[in-house]
C-alpha cells in the first residue's frame, strides 16, 4: 500500500455470523457466487457500489457499517497528547500535510455528552480506524483556546459552509499558542490582559511564536471576575477580600485568569501565600464553577457568562479582548477562509452578543499583522 492510501476493514463476516447466515446462503440471496463473499470477507475483493448496497440491505445496516476506513500507519498518524491507554477515541485533522489525532478524553469532553470521534486510534501503531470519511479530514479545522464561545464560531462556520468542520479544543492562552507554534492547530485563541508593558495578547504571541508571521484578529470582549456562591455568603467584594479569607480555587499557570489574579493581588499587596487555596487549581472555566457550585471553594475566577450559566454570583474585575491568532501561511486555506468570513456575519455576532458579559463590536477586526 502506498503512503497515505486508505484501506477498508470489512465487518461482513462478523455481521453475517451474528445473523446465522452462511456464505453460501448470503451469496444466493444477493445473486453472486460463494467465492465472492469469501473474497470480500478476507479483503481480497472490494465490492462495487451496487453490490455493497445489496449486502447492506440484506444485513439491515449501512454500507459504512460493513466497510470501515482505516488510515495506513505508513502515513504516520501523530497523536498530539499522550494517553495512558492503548486504544483511544480521537478527533482528527490534517495540518500542513500531517495527519494529527487529538484524544477525546478528560477536559476535552463536553459536560453534556460525548463528542463524536473521527476515529479510534491504536496509540503505538500510528494507525487509526476512521469513523468519518477520509475526505473530511482535509476540511477540518483545529482551534485551541479557552473561550467557551469558540463553539459558537465553529457552529456558525459549519452553517455557512456545511462541508467544513471545526474542532474547538480546550487550552489556556499560552498552551493554545504553543500548540499553534508546534503545527498542531490551524488557529489559537488568547485573552491576556494589557499592562504597562503593552498589549497582553501581542506580547504573548511574540513570546510563544517568536518571529513567525501571524495575523491577530479580534474575536470578542469578555467580562472577567470572581464567581461566588448564590447570595455571596462570604461577603467578598473584590480581590482585596481574599487575604486570609474565603477558599479560592485558582487557575493553572499560563491561564489568562491566573495572570489577572496575580496582577490584582500585587495591586493590593497580597502575597499568594496569604490566599487560602492559591495553590489549588482548576483547569477549565466549568471546573472552576463546579468547585463553587458544590461547595469545594468559596470563590473562583471566571467569565460572567459562565457564572450566570451555573446560577452563581459574579463580581466583575476587567473586560478583556479575546483574539484569534492565524498563521499567515494558512490564511488562504479554503476552509479557514470560510471561518474568517463567518467572523464578519451578522448572525454570528448577534449570537455572541447574546451571551452575558460578551461584546462583539470588534469581532473580525485585524488587531495586528506580526
Amino acid at each position: 500500500m502506498k503512503s497515505g492510501e486508505i484501506s477498508l476493514i470489512c465487518n461482513l463476516k462478523t455481521m453475517r455470523q451474528a445473523k446465522g447466515i452462511s456464505q453460501a446462503q448470503l451469496a444466493e440471496l444477493i445473486g453472486v457466487k460463494r467465492q465472492a463473499i469469501y473474497d470480500i470477507e478476507t479483503g481480497k475483493y472490494t465490492p462495487n457500489t451496487a453490490l455493497a448496497l445489496r449486502l447492506a440491505k440484506y444485513m439491515q445496516c449501512t454500507v459504512e457499517d460493513l466497510f470501515v476506513e482505516e488510515v495506513s500507519g505508513e502515513e504516520g498518524v501523530i497523536l498530539v497528547d499522550a494517553v495512558s491507554v492503548e486504544t483511544t477515541r480521537v478527533a482528527m485533522a490534517r495540518i500542513r500535510g500531517q495527519l494529527l489525532a487529538y484524544p477525546l478524553t478528560g477536559k476535552r469532553l463536553l459536560l453534556e455528552g460525548f463528542e463524536p470521534a473521527d476515529g479510534v486510534m491504536t496509540v503505538h501503531s500510528g494507525s487509526a480506524r476512521l469513523l468519518s470519511p477520509a475526505s473530511s479530514l482535509d476540511q477540518t479545522l483545529i482551534l485551541f483556546g479557552c473561550d467557551p464561545a469558540f463553539s459558537i464560531l465553529g457552529t456558525h462556520t459549519m452553517r455557512h459552509a456545511p462541508q467544513v468542520r471545526v474542532h474547538c479544543l480546550f487550552a489556556s492562552s499560552r498552551n493554545a499558542l504553543r500548540k499553534l507554534g508546534a503545527g498542531q492547530a490551524h488557529l489559537a485563541g488568547t485573552h491576556m490582559h494589557s499592562t504597562a508593558k503593552g498589549d497582553g495578547n501581542l506580547l504573548l504571541v511574540r513570546d510563544c511564536l517568536g518571529d513567525s508571521p501571524v495575523t491577530v484578529l479580534a474575536f470578542s470582549h469578555i467580562e472577567e471576575g470572581l464567581m461566588l456562591a448564590p447570595g455571596n455568603p462570604t461577603g467578598v467584594r473584590s480581590v482585596a477580600d481574599l487575604a486570609d479569607g474565603p477558599r479560592l480555587i485558582n487557575r493553572e499557570p499560563g491561564a489568562a485568569l491566573r495572570s489577572l489574579l496575580d496582577e490584582q493581588l500585587a495591586k493590593y499587596g497580597i502575597p499568594g501565600v496569604h490566599v487560602v487555596g492559591y495553590d489549588q487549581e482548576a483547569t477549565t472555566h466549568h471546573d472552576s464553577a463546579l468547585h463553587v457550585l458544590f461547595g469545594k471553594a468559596d470563590v473562583a475566577l471566571g467569565f460572567r457568562a459562565i457564572a450566570e450559566s451555573y446560577g452563581l454570583d459574579f463580581i466583575p474585575i476587567e473586560t478583556v479582548r479575546c483574539d484569534l491568532i492565524v498563521p499567515r501561511d494558512l490564511q488562504y486555506q479554503t476552509e479557514l477562509g470560510y471561518l474568517l468570513d463567518t467572523l464578519q456575519t451578522r448572525k454570528m455576532r448577534e449570537d455572541l452578543r447574546s451571551l452575558p458579559g460578551y461584546e462583539a463590536g470588534d469581532t473580525g477586526k485585524v488587531i495586528a499583522e506580526l
